[in-house]
């Protein structure tokens, strides 16, 4: 049997931990920065973990994280 094929789009936004959580970036930092608040900017830094209810899909995206 082949093997199966993770999602590439999924492994380019998350990334699993040691302890087997999956973290994941903040949306809306790439671009059109002007209008947006100081305070909003770096409130969008760092990484957060997904929310309980997409664990199961990220993983269905990712077979051997």
């Amino acid at each position: 049997m082949p093997k199966m094929k993770t999602k590439s789009g999924a492994k380019k936004r998350f990334r699993v931990r040691g302890s087997g959580s999956i973290k994941r970036s903040f949306a809306f930092k790439s671009h059109i920065l002007t209008k947006k608040s100081t305070k909003t900017k770096r409130q969008l830094r760092g990484v957060t973990d997904i929310h309980e209810t997409n664990i199961a899909s990220v993983k269905a995206m990712m077979p051997y994280a």
